[in-house]
Protein backbone atom coordinates (compact mmCIF):
# COMPACT_ATOMS: atom_id res chain seq x y z
CA UNK A 1 0.00 0.00 0.00
CA UNK A 2 1.55 3.38 -0.90
CA UNK A 3 0.64 6.53 1.06
CA UNK A 4 -0.58 9.55 -0.87
CA UNK A 5 0.87 12.81 0.38
CA UNK A 6 -0.95 15.85 0.04
CA UNK A 7 -0.02 19.43 0.32
CA UNK A 8 1.84 21.93 -1.35
CA UNK A 9 5.69 21.29 -2.90
CA UNK A 10 8.28 24.28 -2.77
CA UNK A 11 7.24 26.18 -5.70
CA UNK A 12 3.94 26.47 -4.80
CA UNK A 13 4.54 27.62 -1.59
CA UNK A 14 6.97 30.26 -3.23
CA UNK A 15 4.59 30.99 -6.50
CA UNK A 16 1.73 31.77 -3.82
CA UNK A 17 3.99 34.00 -1.56
CA UNK A 18 4.93 36.05 -4.94
CA UNK A 19 1.22 36.61 -5.65
CA UNK A 20 0.55 37.69 -1.78
CA UNK A 21 3.43 40.14 -2.40
CA UNK A 22 2.37 41.45 -5.35
CA UNK A 23 -1.45 41.92 -3.91
CA UNK A 24 0.17 43.74 -1.16
CA UNK A 25 2.02 45.87 -3.22
CA UNK A 26 -0.99 47.32 -4.77
CA UNK A 27 -2.96 47.69 -1.84
CA UNK A 28 -0.66 49.80 -0.14
CA UNK A 29 0.15 51.92 -3.30
CA UNK A 30 -4.03 52.29 -3.91
CA UNK A 31 -4.10 53.11 0.34
CA UNK A 32 -1.59 55.83 -0.24
CA UNK A 33 -3.25 57.22 -3.36
CA UNK A 34 -6.42 57.29 -1.56
CA UNK A 35 -5.11 58.90 1.76
CA UNK A 36 -3.82 61.64 -0.55
CA UNK A 37 -6.87 62.14 -2.34
CA UNK A 38 -8.85 62.27 1.06
CA UNK A 39 -6.04 65.09 2.10
CA UNK A 40 -6.77 67.08 -0.98
CA UNK A 41 -10.36 66.47 -0.05
CA UNK A 42 -10.12 67.79 3.14
CA UNK A 43 -8.05 70.76 2.80
CA UNK A 44 -10.22 72.09 -0.16
CA UNK A 45 -13.28 71.11 2.08
CA UNK A 46 -11.84 73.36 4.85
CA UNK A 47 -11.10 76.30 2.18
CA UNK A 48 -14.27 76.34 0.79
CA UNK A 49 -15.79 76.16 4.65
CA UNK A 50 -13.29 79.55 5.06
CA UNK A 51 -14.65 81.39 1.85
CA UNK A 52 -18.78 80.60 3.51
CA UNK A 53 -17.44 81.77 6.71
CA UNK A 54 -15.66 85.24 4.76
CA UNK A 55 -19.03 85.64 2.90
CA UNK A 56 -20.69 86.13 6.44
CA UNK A 57 -18.52 88.18 7.99
CA UNK A 58 -18.14 90.34 5.27
CA UNK A 59 -21.60 90.98 4.24
CA UNK A 60 -22.00 91.60 8.03
CA UNK A 61 -19.15 94.37 8.04
CA UNK A 62 -21.00 95.53 4.84
CA UNK A 63 -24.48 95.61 6.56
CA UNK A 64 -23.48 97.37 9.60
CA UNK A 65 -20.91 99.70 8.39
CA UNK A 66 -17.86 97.89 10.15
CA UNK A 67 -14.22 98.82 8.80
CA UNK A 68 -13.24 96.00 6.16
CA UNK A 69 -9.68 95.97 6.91
CA UNK A 70 -9.76 93.59 10.03
CA UNK A 71 -10.46 90.84 7.48
CA UNK A 72 -7.22 91.88 5.55
CA UNK A 73 -4.85 91.42 8.28
CA UNK A 74 -6.92 89.11 10.50
CA UNK A 75 -6.35 85.56 10.30
CA UNK A 76 -8.83 83.47 8.35
CA UNK A 77 -9.55 80.95 11.04
CA UNK A 78 -10.82 83.23 13.50
CA UNK A 79 -14.12 83.75 11.45
CA UNK A 80 -14.92 79.93 12.92
CA UNK A 81 -16.94 79.10 16.00
CA UNK A 82 -13.95 75.85 16.25
CA UNK A 83 -10.20 75.77 14.68
CA UNK A 84 -9.50 72.92 12.76
CA UNK A 85 -8.06 69.62 15.10
CA UNK A 86 -5.01 70.57 12.75
CA UNK A 87 -4.25 74.08 12.99
CA UNK A 88 -0.87 74.34 14.66
CA UNK A 89 -1.30 79.05 15.66
CA UNK A 90 -0.13 81.60 14.32
CA UNK A 91 3.91 81.86 13.64
CA UNK A 92 5.84 84.72 12.31
CA UNK A 93 7.48 83.80 8.97
CA UNK A 94 7.99 79.98 9.97
CA UNK A 95 11.33 78.05 8.83
CA UNK A 96 10.35 75.27 6.51
CA UNK A 97 9.64 72.03 8.16
CA UNK A 98 9.12 74.17 11.85
CA UNK A 99 5.10 72.91 10.91
CA UNK A 100 4.41 69.32 10.79
CA UNK A 101 2.52 68.60 7.31
CA UNK A 102 -0.86 68.00 7.36
CA UNK A 103 -1.51 70.72 9.43
CA UNK A 104 -2.54 74.59 8.88
CA UNK A 105 -0.81 77.56 10.37
CA UNK A 106 -1.85 81.65 9.91
CA UNK A 107 2.20 83.42 8.88
CA UNK A 108 1.78 86.58 10.62
CA UNK A 109 4.55 87.93 8.31
CA UNK A 110 2.90 87.39 4.68
CA UNK A 111 -0.52 87.66 6.52
CA UNK A 112 -1.54 84.38 5.00
CA UNK A 113 -3.13 80.93 5.50
CA UNK A 114 -0.87 78.16 4.69
CA UNK A 115 -1.82 74.74 4.61
CA UNK A 116 1.27 72.02 4.78
CA UNK A 117 0.96 69.17 2.81
CA UNK A 118 1.39 65.83 4.26
CA UNK A 119 0.92 63.02 1.19
CA UNK A 120 2.64 65.11 -1.83
CA UNK A 121 3.70 62.13 -3.85
CA UNK A 122 1.09 63.81 -6.33
CA UNK A 123 1.46 67.14 -5.53
CA UNK A 124 3.77 69.90 -7.58
CA UNK A 125 5.29 72.47 -5.31
CA UNK A 126 5.28 75.58 -5.17
CA UNK A 127 8.13 78.42 -6.41
CA UNK A 128 9.68 77.90 -3.13
CA UNK A 129 10.00 74.15 -3.20
CA UNK A 130 7.75 73.35 -0.40
CA UNK A 131 4.22 71.45 -0.77
CA UNK A 132 2.11 73.99 0.53
CA UNK A 133 -1.02 76.00 -0.43
CA UNK A 134 -1.30 79.57 0.90
CA UNK A 135 -4.70 81.69 0.93
CA UNK A 136 -5.18 85.44 2.36
CA UNK A 137 -8.34 87.72 1.74
CA UNK A 138 -6.99 90.43 -1.14
CA UNK A 139 -8.78 93.55 -1.86
CA UNK A 140 -9.67 94.26 -5.81
CA UNK A 141 -10.86 97.46 -7.63
CA UNK A 142 -12.95 95.30 -9.77
CA UNK A 143 -14.90 94.26 -6.89
CA UNK A 144 -16.83 97.00 -5.41
CA UNK A 145 -18.62 97.21 -2.63
CA UNK A 146 -21.79 98.76 -2.06
CA UNK A 147 -20.38 101.78 -0.65
CA UNK A 148 -18.24 101.95 -3.57
CA UNK A 149 -14.98 101.05 -1.66
CA UNK A 150 -12.81 98.11 -3.46
CA UNK A 151 -14.85 94.74 -2.56
CA UNK A 152 -12.37 92.06 -0.84
CA UNK A 153 -12.30 88.17 -1.81
CA UNK A 154 -10.84 85.15 0.06
CA UNK A 155 -8.74 83.04 -2.56
CA UNK A 156 -6.03 81.45 -3.32
CA UNK A 157 -2.67 83.19 -3.61
CA UNK A 158 -0.96 80.89 -6.47
CA UNK A 159 -2.30 78.02 -8.32
CA UNK A 160 -1.38 74.61 -7.34
CA UNK A 161 -1.02 71.23 -9.13
CA UNK A 162 -2.52 68.32 -7.11
CA UNK A 163 -3.06 65.17 -9.11
CA UNK A 164 -1.95 66.94 -12.16
CA UNK A 165 -5.47 68.99 -11.69
CA UNK A 166 -4.26 72.39 -11.75
CA UNK A 167 -6.51 74.41 -9.44
CA UNK A 168 -5.96 78.14 -10.63
CA UNK A 169 -6.32 81.55 -8.29
CA UNK A 170 -9.98 81.91 -9.37
CA UNK A 171 -10.62 78.00 -8.42
CA UNK A 172 -11.23 78.89 -4.64
CA UNK A 173 -12.06 81.90 -4.22
CA UNK A 174 -15.40 83.67 -2.79
CA UNK A 175 -15.38 87.40 -3.87
CA UNK A 176 -17.73 90.48 -2.76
Amino acid sequence: MKIRQCGLTLIDFAVSVIIALILLGIFVNRMQLYQEQAEKTAMEGMAATLASAFSLQYGQLLTHGGHTGALLEGNPLNWLTEKPKNYSGEFFDPAAGRIEAGNWFFDLKSRELVYVVRNAAHFKVDQTGLARVRFHVASSDRLLSAAGSPGLKFKVVEPYEWFSDAVPVAGLEKGL
